[in-house]
């Protein structure tokens, strides 16, 4: 295996693990649930690593990049319509919160291919911290088809991301990707180079 094509293979590995997750929320083996968990969790890892790999083996193109984010797209609603399929009344409880972030995802995508004509790919650090949070109450109510104030934290804290990422679109004036925080995309709207965190951003 050629080593500078481990973060595509990386990345694509998360449209496996996609299909996994909804066959095991379909079919409900033993043990789904764990291994429903065991399965997010991998696919997250997968998202934290193919990108300090691309980094580090300085492969991390616009390409790579716009596709991570996409791929990451598929794999959070393919884990979303598991989870719906494994604890529907969860879901149709809280179906107002989870339309309006939804809506404010679309709303991002809108905004970015209005603009730019490309997807989103800020890769913000906010965003990066939302993903953690998406994480844990997707574990809660997959173990306990429940989940209280981390949903909710989940929830606030997706609406000020997603208004963050609207704002990083609205300021900037051509497409970039990996801007860490509005701060940054101010620093890019007046033509300077931006810091970027070696670890998280490229």
């Amino acid at each position: 295996m050629h080593l500078k094509k481990i973060p595509l293979y990386l990345i694509y590995s998360r449209l496996v693990l996609s299909v996994v997750i909804v066959l095991f929320a379909i079919w409900r083996p033993p043990f789904y649930r764990g291994c429903m968990v065991a399965l997010l969790v991998t696919g997250l890892l997968t998202d934290v690593f193919d990108g300090i790999i691309a980094r580090k083996l300085n492969v991390s193109t616009q390409r790579l990049r716009r596709l991570d984010s996409s791929i990451d797209q598929v794999f959070w609603i393919a884990v979303l319509a598991a989870c719906c399929i494994t604890c529907p009344a969860f879901f149709i409880r809280n179906y107002v919160y989870l339309l309006i972030v939804l809506g404010a995802e679309v709303l991002t995508y809108v905004v970015s291919f209005i603009r730019f004509k490309k997807e989103v790919a800020t890769h913000a650090i906010a965003s990066k911290v939302w993903t953690l949070t998406i994480l844990a109450t997707l574990i809660q109510v997959i173990l306990s088809c429940d989940s209280g104030w981390l949903f909710q934290c989940c929830f606030y804290l997706g609406v000020v991301t997603r208004v963050e990422i609207l704002l990083i679109l609205c300021i900037i004036k051509s497409w970039h990707n990996d801007i860490p925080s509005i701060y940054h995309a101010v620093q890019l709207r007046k033509g300077k180079e931006i810091k970027r965190h070696q670890l998280f951003n490229g």
